[in-house]
């Protein structure tokens, strides 16, 4: 760990992905407040972070959205790309005194934390990548919470926690049953989408899973983006009952549903880290590589069920050697889910266990784990 950094009144962090990624950072945030418990801290992020979490209690004082530059991330519906060129050009104000990078392997982010003209700056550096004054190697398989307080602890933030917490507002809640209403019995939340499709379970087993739920008196609930409304119809198409809620909530209002349910079925994808954040039990779908960097480290609450697959079903190349250039063989350019091989009663099982002792006793896997006794 490096020390404390002098003076600090203004810290910025560089974290502009996807709103699964800003979960993963919350711990590291948390422990930049208590070290620098005077000190503002600005994300920079894009329009989703700036939409959750301005106004909501946490370590983050502002969010300053990053134009969607090359490399950084992509552009929001309605936005323009920026050139790296044009952005770095750009005189900075109000300069920071602290910049963190957590913000991928540094290629172009490393440039972004220089140019803010902090007094000092600290993060990841891939091979290749321009250095900053303290700086760790970016390995691609770590636990992500693991890799950003090791980021911050350059500066002196000892870690306050590991476990990522998101606040619940009352304005979450209120949207939420605003729209979905009060749950009736158990919510289950299913959120069948994912921006990788190699990441994805079939909706068709995400529809059976949700009409078992049904059957043992389960309330059912789909959610997605407007962008995954046809992958949201079909998981509820097997039953009417099955309500769904594609484009109705803010990221408040879903805030609010997941907080309020019973537990969330999902893939590895931002509403299911989301859902963890606030407390709610969580059943995802994982591959092995992902398990790795972003299953939650906890089972009292949470269950990651990996599928073991690593050679593409398709071509069956081993695709995990992208990230290891020494590997043998050709690269694979397919896009065929490597988890749909995860069984629906594995789901099941673990929804059970999570939401309903006395059923978890006699699901469709009771009785047949193994355990080890010493």
């Amino acid at each position: 760990m490096g020390g404390l950094v002098e003076g600090v009144e203004r810290v910025a962090v560089l974290r502009a992905n996807a709103l699964g990624d800003l979960i993963f950072a919350l711990p590291a945030l948390d422990s930049l407040r208590a070290a620098y418990p005077t000190a503002e801290i600005v994300l920079l992020g894009g329009p989703l972070h700036a939409e959750l979490l301005t106004g909501r209690p946490g370590p983050v004082d502002a969010v300053a959205i990053v134009p969607p530059v090359e490399g950084l991330r992509p552009p929001a519906p309605g936005e323009t790309p920026v050139p790296v060129a044009d952005f770095l050009a750009n005189p900075r104000t109000a300069p920071f005194d602290l910049a963190v990078q957590i913000h991928g392997g540094g290629r172009t982010s490393n440039r972004i934390a220089t140019a803010l003209g902090a007094r000092v700056t600290a993060g990841l550096r891939a091979p290749g990548s321009p250095p900053l004054d303290r700086w760790i190697p970016y390995v691609y398989y770590q636990p992500e919470i693991a890799r950003y307080l090791e980021v911050v602890g350059l500066v002196g933030a000892a870690p306050v926690t590991v476990q990522p917490s998101l606040a619940v507002t009352a304005a979450d809640v209120a949207e939420a049953r605003r729209v979905a209403g009060a749950p009736s019995r158990r919510r289950v939340v299913i959120h069948p989408g994912a921006t990788d499709p190699r990441r994805r379970w079939s909706a068709e087993r995400f529809g059976l899973v949700a009409r078992e739920l049904l059957s043992q008196g389960y309330e059912l609930v789909v959610t997605g983006t407007p962008g995954e409304r046809a992958v949201a119809e079909r998981v509820a198409s097997v039953d009417s009952r099955i309500r769904t809620l594609v484009g109705e909530l803010s990221l408040g209002g879903l805030v609010g549903l997941l907080a309020g349910s019973a537990a969330v079925v999902a893939n590895d994808t931002g509403p299911l880290h989301v859902a963890a954040a606030v407390g709610t039990p969580t059943v995802g779908i994982y591959w092995i590589g992902n398990v790795i960097n972003s299953a939650p480290p906890f089972r009292a609450r949470h269950r990651p069920l990996p599928s073991w697959r690593v050679h593409c079903p398709v071509c069956g190349v081993d695709c995990t050697r992208d990230l290891y250039p020494a590997r043998p063989g050709d690269g694979c350019v397919h896009s065929a889910s490597f988890v749909d091989d995860i069984p629906v009663a594995e789901v099941l099982q673990a929804v059970y266990d999570l939401t309903d002792p006395r059923r978890a006793a006699t699901g469709p896997l009771a009785g047949q784990r193994s355990g080890v006794g010493y």
